[in-house]
């Protein structure tokens, strides 16, 4: 293959979205009010990235607003208060999200994981199995 070839297709995948959204989420996600969906477009991809990294964790769930409410900017989430769940486990977890415009490609997301929840305390934050 000559070298500009291999630089151009080299190029075209740098120029890709930073995190693509599989086809039926995006058909899914575009049902969905704005507000809605920048914070689902955020727990989405937050579940995914911690499910990718090394941790060991395996999300199948994320929720936003379980200790703090989230502060929404116009393309932005913040998620102080967040959890998710892995292996029947609930766990802290703080991120900040940003998206495109239509809320569904998720441009960066910046996140922390904290403890686990213990589960006397499931029942008042509304967390179950």
């Amino acid at each position: 293959m000559p070298k500009h070839l291999l630089l151009f297709v080299s190029l075209v995948g740098l120029a890709a979205p930073a995190f693509a959204v599989d086809p039926a989420i995006k058909k899914q996600l575009e049902k969905l009010d704005p507000s809605t969906r920048l914070e689902q477009s955020c727990d989405t991809e937050a579940m995914s990235r911690i499910n990718q990294d090394s941790t060991g964790f395996k999300p199948d769930k994320v929720i936003a607003y379980t200790f703090k409410d989230p502060i929404a900017g116009d393309n932005s989430l913040q998620a102080p208060g967040a959890v998710f769940r892995s292996k029947g486990d609930w766990y802290h977890l703080s991120f900040t999200c940003i998206t495109g415009p239509q809320h569904i490609n998720v441009r960066q997301l910046d996140y922390q994981i904290g403890d686990k929840v213990p589960r006397e305390k499931w029942e008042k934050y509304y967390l179950y199995d």
